[in-house]
């Protein structure tokens, strides 16, 4: 009698995704194998994914440090 219930859906559907589905499963996919790779070169290779990790913050925090002193620069005369 068990063997009987079930708690939804469980299989696969009859009709593939069209559409926006579709292109949905399709960039999810890409971004799984992407993401797969990255990581198996970041395991194979671990001194250049730490340099290329600190090299991305070092480039982030310059260009967020140089737009900081821009915009607190008060240059402007009002008198």
């Amino acid at each position: 009698m068990t063997d009987e219930l079930g708690a939804g859906f469980t299989g696969t559907p009859a009709e593939p995704p069209t559409g926006a589905r579709k292109v949905a499963k399709d960039a999810k996919d890409a971004v799984v194998r992407e993401s797969t790779a990255v990581v198996a070169g970041a395991a194979e290779h671990p001194h250049t994914a730490t340099g290329i990790v600190l090299t991305i913050g070092v480039l982030a925090f310059a260009i967020g440090y140089v737009l900081g002193r821009d915009a607190s620069s008060n240059d402007s005369r009002w008198w």
